[in-house]
């Protein structure tokens, strides 16, 4: 059994956002009494829930100054208080199964250092769930025919070793860009980036966004293209198709080699190599040069903006 850190920053225990958080936060401790929970920031109703739960609560995150937590501040707490040197950051809808905790310890065994990631199965639950003995195979019955697998454009989980990932910008939680950033960070710093999703089920529960301003999608928001900026660039937005490991639930495989060599594939070793400066800007305007030039663009315009 993996010694795991499972830390967190949830939004407002309210609606049913209240009713989710719930369900993936009980989710998280039937994985096993070697998992520890954390809880980071001070929103409405979190208190309460860590005593109701039983876990820590970290309370002194610092956030931007529209308020939103930032993404170093909570990693940061996470690797101050951890009981365990094996983390994970899951963003608090998310439900774990019990193939996560037995692919934690296969990627441990394999790898001395790793980033562990994988796509979401979405799906609609309006209820706090019973989580009875049986709860697992009822929600793999459910996600057969009511799931959906998101695209691989979003992570939603990050398993890593606690020296990792310690010079990281000052992301704004819950916007765009910070999760690729991870992807591009690990493969830079050479981190086995190993895509699980054919090993681990995970499942998102859908809400919408009225806990956002104007209840707009997070990437709509100028904290998105801040993180953006903050990350490097375009340049940085890998995805978990970028990961250079697969593990399949049975072994661990490098990524083909027709997908290493592919367009894409020397994109991103080049980007992972010499950063976000003018090498990599330069082959990302072979490779994507009406990308690129709509992206200054708007950058150009945005600057003009706010001046």
């Amino acid at each position: 059994m993996p010694m795991l850190t499972l830390f967190s920053a949830p939004k407002p225990f309210a609606g049913h956002i209240d009713v989710i958080q719930r369900n993936a936060i009980q989710s998280w401790l039937e994985l096993g009494e070697d998992i520890e929970v954390l809880l980071i920031g001070d929103e409405e109703g979190m208190g309460e829930v860590a005593a109701e739960f039983g876990v820590r609560q970290l309370p002194e995150v610092m956030c931007n100054e529209l308020g939103t937590p930032l993404v170093n501040s909570i990693f940061q707490l996470a690797r101050e208080h951890a009981r365990y040197s094996t983390l994970c950051y899951v963003n608090t809808d998310i439900i774990f199964l019990d193939d996560f905790v037995s692919s934690v310890r296969e990627v441990e065994a394999y790898f001395s250092k790793f980033l562990l990631i994988g796509q979401r199965w979405d799906m609609a639950i309006e209820e706090q769930i019973t989580f009875k003995e049986d709860w697992q195979q009822q929600l793999r019955f459910d996600l057969k025919t009511k799931g959906r697998l998101h695209p691989p454009a979003g992570s939603d989980y990050f398993v890593f070793k606690r020296g990792a990932f310690d010079h990281m910008p000052s992301f704004a939680l819950g916007r765009a860009g910070w999760d690729n950033w991870m992807i591009f960070a690990g493969r830079a710093g050479k981190i086995p980036v190993v895509d699980a999703t054919q090993a681990v089920t995970i499942l998102h529960q859908d809400h919408d966004y009225a806990h956002l301003p104007h209840g707009q999608p997070h990437y709509r928001l100028p904290e998105s293209d801040e993180n953006v900026r903050l990350s490097g660039g375009q340049e940085t937005i890998f995805t978990l198709s970028d990961a250079d490991w697969i593990f399949t639930g049975e072994e661990f495989q490098r990524k083909p080699w027709r997908e290493r060599w592919s367009r894409r594939g020397m994109e991103t070793r080049v980007i992972s190599t010499f950063g976000s400066g003018i090498v990599s800007r330069f082959f990302r305007m072979l490779f994507h040069p009406v990308n690129t030039f709509r992206y200054y663009k708007q950058a150009i315009m945005h600057r003009i903006r706010r001046s």
